[in-house]
């Protein structure tokens, strides 16, 4: 196995890693969305708060992540930019 193949079999694992805890996140919280209601942060339920701003911190978390993980990656292999 070449070394191209490692770095890409490396890359789609975190991809996907990282779209199944998306996936799992977004629906999760469909899933659960009436006994996460029963929460209440400030006088807003956590339904409420993690559709209007809690999910999208979290996917913004995901982004950074797979960008960390993603430089480390290009850096082990050689292929970096700048």
């Amino acid at each position: 196995m070449t070394t191209s193949d490692v770095y890409w079999r490396r890359a789609r694992r975190l991809t996907f890693l990282l779209l199944i805890f998306w996936l799992l996140l977004t629906f999760g919280l469909t899933w659960f969305s009436r006994s996460i209601n029963e929460i209440v942060i400030l006088g807003f339920p956590l339904g409420f708060y993690m559709a209007a701003q809690g999910a999208l911190v979290i996917y913004l978390a995901i982004i950074w992540w797979y960008n960390r993980c993603m430089k480390k990656l290009d850096a082990e292999f050689g292929v970096e930019e700048g």
